[in-house]
């Protein structure tokens, strides 16, 4: 099954058990976020800003140190309590060895904290890089973060019974918009995806594809 496949299934899930008021606060900041006229995201032929984050192991990675062994898949998530973020790097990290072989990297970003990062890696057995964001400033450099507004915040909590701020350790409410880049040896985006609507991702194979095209 492909990964598209089980985003739809996921989304039918979400529809059939999520009470009906958080869905329609839901879909209404998908809907805000598409009509705002924001711009998200960087863009094919931009440079790609550098980072220095940390895994959950206490590690610093550093994005252009990576891209010296070779190009990057670079994916910004929610977070492990998303399960469109979890069907998209169980997907992910099923082609991780095809990636690797034809040079690729595999580099994922979300503002959770350490051990909410250590928690998702040990429970979908990730083996690429999993980074933690603290309070989103790398997914603003690439201009994807958004803080959420007051009434998404009462459905998460009220509702959903999840306080994100207390999940990420931060006092903020704040997110990435999910996006997925392909950056070349030169620092370079060479695809970028960015989706307000979260409920959609760019298929592993894809960015296999992507790769294969690079100079």
């Amino acid at each position: 099954m492909s990964m598209n496949e089980q985003l739809e299934q996921t989304k039918a899930g979400f529809i059939a058990k999520v009470p009906e008021m958080a869905q329609v606060n839901i879909f209404r900041h998908i809907q805000e976020q598409q009509q705002s006229g924001i711009v998200f995201g960087l863009n094919e032929g931009d440079r790609a800003p550098n980072f220095t984050l940390t895994n959950p192991l206490g590690e610093q990675i550093t994005l252009y140190d990576q891209l010296a062994n070779g190009p990057v898949i670079l994916i910004f998530y929610r977070g492990g309590w998303c399960p469109f973020c979890n069907v998209q790097l169980r997907a992910y990290q099923q082609l991780l060895p095809e990636i690797q072989k034809i040079g690729g990297q595999l580099m994922a970003v979300s503002p959770q904290s350490p051990d909410n990062s250590l928690s998702q890696m040990e429970k979908e057995q990730l083996t690429f890089h999993v980074l933690c964001d603290p309070n989103g400033q790398v997914a603003d450099s690439y201009k994807l973060l958004f803080e959420l507004p007051a009434y998404l915040q009462n459905t998460f909590t009220g509702i959903l019974g999840r306080d994100l701020a207390k999940f990420n350790e931060s006092d903020r409410w704040l997110l990435p918009v999910p996006a997925t880049y392909l950056i070349d040896r030169q620092r370079i985006i060479r695809y970028a995806r960015v989706d307000p609507d979260f409920m959609n991702r760019t298929e592993p194979q894809e960015m296999i594809n992507q790769l294969k095209r690079l100079d």
